[in-house]
């Protein structure tokens, strides 16, 4: 079966679902799950949702950054509203409690569950990024 995990891996998917769901039933069966793929498998699925997660906060944070480092450019409208969306999407992301939840503060930043209060010195950027990205 690792032979088709390595050649087909929907096909191998399929099977192995299809073989989990008939144990789970109860039915008897001759062949064995692929244990090994299928405990990588999921292991995959949660570090997968935890870097989307990252992902999307970064793009939050950098967004966030842009618009308070030129708010008087006609694209901070705009920053600030991607930012508020990719928090949004972080926080419907599976994972976000693994990255430790960015709560909407006052002004778009981060409220003080986080740490940080304040994102306009080195100091609160880089406390930041130590505890959502790194």
């Amino acid at each position: 079966m690792s032979d088709l995990y390595d050649d087909d891996i929907l096909l191998w998917s399929e099977r192995q679902g299809d073989l989990l769901r008939r144990i789970a039933n109860g039915e008897s069966v001759n062949e064995r799950p692929d244990w090994a793929n299928i405990i990588e498998e999921v292991e995959s699925v949660g570090r997968s949702d935890l870097r989307a997660v990252e992902s999307l906060l970064l793009q939050a944070f950098v967004h966030m950054l842009k618009a308070q480092a030129w708010p008087n450019s006609l694209s901070a409208p705009a920053w600030q509203s991607d930012a508020l969306l990719f928090r949004a999407q972080a926080r419907r992301a599976g994972s976000i409690r693994r990255c430790a939840a960015w709560p909407a503060g006052e002004h778009g930043r981060p409220a003080a569950a986080t740490g940080v209060s304040d994102l306009s010195d080195d100091a609160g950027r880089t406390a930041w990024l130590k505890r959502h990205v790194a």
